[in-house]
Parts: C-alpha cells; structure tokens; sequence
C-alpha cells in the first residue's frame, strides 16, 4: 500500500491489561491504549512485508494469556490503477430495501431486531442483494453502465433500519440484505457485464446500535455534548468568513438526528478506522466508487484526509460527495482543487459533488411554459452559466430525483413529455447521469405530503405475487412500456456518443421558452432543442451557425429522423429534439 502503517484494534474485557507482541519479525511502531481497557490499537509496519498469516501474542507478567491470528492479504491485481466511474457512465440508484426481493428466506434474520413487514411503509419489506442481481440484466437493458444500492452494511434500529444510514457493523452486510459473500458476487456480477458497483459510505455518523457506540473506545470518539445536541444544518457555516465559531462547530459536531451519533474524524483512531474500513471494502470487494453521505457535515479537515488517504491508493477511484447545497459556487467549494476552497486554504480532495441546483431548476422550471425574463429555460441556462466555478465540471453527478426527493413524476403529474424533456437534458448535459429506480416506468411518489416510504415505494414485480411486473415486458402497463422504451433507447444511445461524455458545451440564450445547446469534441457534434413553450416553435439555425459549421443534418435519435440543417427546424410545443449532426 501507498500507506505501509496498518492500524489493527482489539477489542475484549479488559484486554488493555496485556502487553503485545507479534510474529514473523514484523515491527510494531505503536500501541496505543485508551481510557477504555476493552481496546487496543496496535500500529504494524507492512512495508516489504509479504502477504502472510500472523500471531499477535497478549502477555500478563511475562506469560501468554491468549494469541490472536491475522492475515495480511494478497492486494488485487493493479488494484492502484483501477478504472472508476465517470461521465461516460450512467449510475442507477437503487433503494436496496424496496427493489427486488430475491430471497425471502432472510427478511428477517434472528440477529437484528426488525423483522420483515411489507405492510408497514416504514418497515422492512425484504429487497436484498440476491434481488439486484437477479434484474442486473434489465438494469443494464435500461442503458445503465453502474449501480449505487443505498447502504447494505448492518443497520439494527429497532425500526425505520430499511434506509441503513444508521449503521450498526460497518464491515458485515445485513443479513436481510444478505452476506459479504452475497456482496461480492454483486460485484463479480456487475463486472461480467463491464458494469460497476458504487458503495454508499456513510463517514458522518453511526447508528445508535453500533457495538462501538455502546462500548465508546474514547469518549471523543463522538461529538458530544455532553451526549446528543442536533445539527444547525447550516452548512454554509463551513465557509462563511463571517460565521461565529459556535455556529460552525454545531453545524459540524451537532448530530444529524438523535438515533445517529455523530463521530468525530478530528479523532486519529477514529479517522484511521474509517479510512482503513473504506480501504478494506474497495480490495474485498473490488468496489468500482463511492457516494459519501451527508460529506459536508464531517469534520471538515478530517474528511479531506480520509479523502486523499483513499485516492493516494487508488489515483483514479471516484469519490462523489452528497453537498445539499442551493448554490454552485457553495458546492463548488467541496470539489478538489476548488479555487474557492483555496482561498481559505482548504483542500476537500473530494474528485466529485451532486449537482443540486440543477435538481432544483429542472424540477420548476418545466411548468413555467411561457417565455419571461426570469422564468423558464433561463434558470437552466444560467446554472450552466456558473460552470466555471468548478474544478472538474465533467466529474459532477446530476440528476431529477433520488431517495431522499420527491419524485420527478409526482412533481409534474405524470406528464410524459416533461419527463422526456428532463432525460434527454440528463443524457446530453456535462457531468454523469443519475437515474432513480422505477423513474424509468413513470413510479411516483410524494415526499411532503406522505413521507420519505412514498419516494421509497417497492418496485412492481420485485416480489413473488406481486401483479404487475415491470421487469419484463410482457408484465409491463402500456404507461410503463412507453417510459422503458424511452428511458432504454437514450440511454443506449448515450453510451455510444463520447461528445456527451466528456466535450465542450456551447449554449444559446433562450429565446420564447426555447434553449438549444450543443456538446462537441473535434469531430463528433449533438445539437439539443428544448422547447418549453407549450405552443409549437420554428428555430432558425443561421443563429446556430458558429456550433453547425460545416455539419449539413442531423439525426435525432429519439425519432430517427433526419433534420437538414439549411432549413428552419420546427419543434411540437414541450418537446425536446437531440441530434447527432452529420
């Protein structure tokens, strides 16, 4: 490893109480005891160490009171220059619990407290790893390229666990989710079909039944209060020169809610055991990402080193970070390299950032059909307009939807040309596509007016008897056919097309409610015509002209058709056209 220093703790009565040693000549640079005698951390050194079993050896007066074995592992092959996602992927978010059950047998595992209840909205309802891949074939028919599952590490709450953000074993799989073993052969089987596997890490805080939380090894192992005191959720204390220091630690420190601690990555044990956890995942697993939850309200220099501890061993390993924020320049700020983090001399070394505010036009402004200084089109252009503030612009994750939003067709009723519209700016915009499952067959769901169980609903054929099974076509509604045929032949497309994956974007001020842009690279051109107007639209290209050039048609590959690009182009009022130009 980049790394050679590995941090082993143990962990047992009073086993503080014992010297350490340890077998085959390898050196221990540090044991470090805390208040708490049921723990020890024993720092080894690993440089030009072969892999190989161990014998830790406890000694009470001079006597061996019990030994301990360990295995160093075998790294997997070029592990370091592993290729992650990016924009030439599409990433399909999958809400584990409610997506496909594909082993009943562990809805309910004696070993955590919630059993299985498909009655309850908030309850357990059995989707599992055995589920996802069983439909890893439809996914992919979908035009998907990588899945992010929401966590699948043990979340035991005694209720409300479906979600597992309150994890409680953050090196075990739940068991109604499955096995480690289940886990990794998600991974082999993604990696048959050139597919990949996006862990959902969580750094900001366990669950409240973690072993770890109920037997603390420091008492600042978490932020405490003493004890429990809630987030300001002002994240922009992180950054505000004007902040006060109170605000800003209880944005940081403050826990997210009462039934998850907060930990405290300015905690070197801490931050070391989360970092090493991440490591081990990525090797077991062979793990193509990450998402990190609620990244921004970490401890802010604890997080940027478990950030770069993770890309020094993988250079390449993509790391999106969920920063919940209502303006480009605040997000940009947590991107690597940010010239805004840098003013303040703060680094994040996150590669990636979730591109909310382009969630927040494209969830407005498709109702606002006609032409105005600031309504309509315009509020998606000028969210483009601040591109500049980041790093990376290609390497952002947009989106219309995930598990904690309402959802797309519940905020536009179901319509299907506005759904149209808002994929095929998906599909053809900068940054990597995130479509949220069942989005896909026109699912629903109201967040504010039924909870978060409405946006979480189980997909229609996930569950044996259930009567309608959207996996297959001969299961499907003619509604949900007409949204996976769509969904299926864009995203298909998308793969194809590298002038969305990663070139130059060139857009035209809107002009009555319609905006048209182009992504190119030196010899590939797609033109997008989005006409948001509910009244059909003539563009006249000479406008275009210095995007067209010497392009003479296009093809759009929605319809098929061919479009001479001398001519004015006609548009159907709340339609989008995508052309690949010849």
């Amino acid at each position: 490893m980049h790394n050679p220093e590995l941090q082993i703790m143990f962990y047992g009565k009073n086993i503080a109480d014992n010297s350490v040693s340890v077998s085959n000549n390898i050196i221990i640079k540090n044991i470090q005891k805390t208040e708490n005698t049921n723990y020890i951390f024993v720092t080894i050194d690993t440089k030009n160490v072969n892999p190989q079993d161990i014998v830790f050896s406890f000694s009470k007066n001079k006597k061996v009171s019990f030994t301990k074995n360990y295995s160093l592992k075998q790294r997997r092959p070029n592990s370091a220059l592993r290729k992650s996602y990016d924009a030439s992927d599409m990433i399909y978010l999958i809400m584990s619990d409610r997506f496909a059950n594909g082993n009943p047998n562990n809805d309910s595992d004696a070993s955590v407290t919630e059993k299985g209840d498909r009655n309850n909205p908030g309850g357990r309802h059995g989707g599992d790893i055995e589920g996802i891949i069983k439909n890893l074939d439809y996914i992919k028919e979908l035009g998907a390229t990588a899945i992010w599952p929401t966590p699948l590490c043990e979340d035991n709450d005694k209720r409300y666990s479906y979600h597992t953000y309150g994890q409680s074993d953050v090196y075990k799989i739940d068991p109604r989710f499955g096995t480690n073993d289940d886990y990794l052969r998600l991974s082999s089987e993604l990696h048959k079909r050139d597919m990949k596997l996006i862990m959902d890490y969580v750094t900001n805080h366990w669950g409240a039944e973690h072993w770890m939380v109920k037997d603390l090894p420091t008492y600042d192992w978490l932020h405490q209060f003493p004890g429990y005191a809630q987030t300001n959720y002002r994240m922009t204390t992180q950054f505000d020169t004007n902040a006060s220091d109170i605000d800003s630690k209880m944005c940081m420190d403050g826990w997210f809610v009462k039934s998850m601690p907060d930990l405290n990555q300015s905690n070197p044990l801490m931050l070391t055991y989360l970092i090493q956890n991440a490591i081990w995942w990525i090797e077991y697993a062979d793990l193509d990402g990450f998402r990190v939850d609620t990244f921004s309200y970490n401890d802010k220099a604890g997080i940027a080193k478990w950030t770069k501890s993770i890309t020094d061993e993988y250079p390449y390993f993509n790391i999106v970070g969920e920063v919940w924020m209502q303006n480009q320049a605040h997000m940009a700020y947590w991107q690597k390299d940010s010239k805004i983090g840098a003013i303040e001399n703060f680094n994040s070394n996150l590669p990636s950032v979730m591109d909310f505010t382009l969630l927040n036009a494209l969830t407005t402004v498709l109702n606002e059909d006609k032409a105005a200084w600031n309504k309509g089109m315009i509020n998606v252009y000028e969210n483009f307009t601040n591109d500049f503030l980041y790093p990376n612009i290609n390497n952002i994750m947009t989106f219309v939807e995930n598990h904690d939003t309402n959802r797309f067709n519940t905020v536009y009723k179901n319509d299907f040309k506005k759904y149209q519209i808002a994929m095929a700016m998906l599909a053809t915009v900068r940054g990597i596509p995130q479509l949220y499952y069942g989005s896909e067959i026109g699912m629903d769901g109201d967040k504010d007016k039924k909870g978060d169980a409405d946006i979480r609903k189980d997909f229609p054929g996930g569950w044996e008897g259930d009567s309608n099974n959207a996996f297959s076509q001969s299961g499907r509604t003619v509604e949900q056919q007409k949204y996976f045929d769509f969904t299926s032949k864009l995203f298909q497309w998308r793969k194809t097309n590298e002038a969305v994956h990663f070139g130059k974007m060139k857009h035209y001020i809107p002009e009555n409610n319609v905006y048209v842009y182009f992504r190119y690279t030196d010899d590939k051109s797609v033109m997008v015509i989005v006409n948001n107007n509910v009244e059909n639209q003539t563009i006249k290209t000479n406008r275009f002209q210095e995007s067209i050039k010497n392009y003479t048609s296009g093809k759009d590959v929605l319809s098929d058709k061919s479009i001479d690009l001398k001519n004015d182009i006609s548009i159907e009022g709340k339609s989008v056209v995508v052309l690949e130009l010849k």
